[in-house]
């Protein structure tokens, strides 16, 4: 599951609680980890849209977790402007986030570890 940061009709935190209500009554992220993650994306609106990164293959990464049993730790977003891609940055699996490595461009998804 996924849920863009500004989302302007469903709050951000509802899906937070949902997703760490459903951990809790089946004993925890790492006994949910292998049916459910969950996606937060900076700067997305409601489904897509916004002013970060917010175009995402979500398609492969279900394909994968379900045809080769690879789970999505990251997917990398892109932002567009004009059709070209202007910034990239890594979608990390709940509860890590993408945080700057410290050097090179903070449109540069390389430049991004999950913690």
């Amino acid at each position: 599951m996924y849920h863009g940061w500004s989302d302007q009709l469903v709050p951000t935190e509802t899906t937070i609680t949902y997703y760490e209500d459903v951990a809790k009554k089946l004993g925890g992220v790492s006994k949910i980890d292998q049916q459910m993650r969950m996606f937060l994306v900076p700067g997305m609106g409601h489904c897509g849209g916004g002013d970060g990164p917010n175009v995402f293959d979500t398609l492969t990464a279900l394909d994968q977790w379900v045809g080769n049993g690879k789970a999505p730790d990251q997917m990398i977003a892109s932002h567009l402007t004009a059709g070209t891609v202007d910034r990239t940055r890594p979608l990390c699996a709940y509860p890590k986030i993408a945080t700057y490595t410290g050097s090179g461009s903070i449109d540069d998804a390389a430049n991004f570890v999950c913690k």
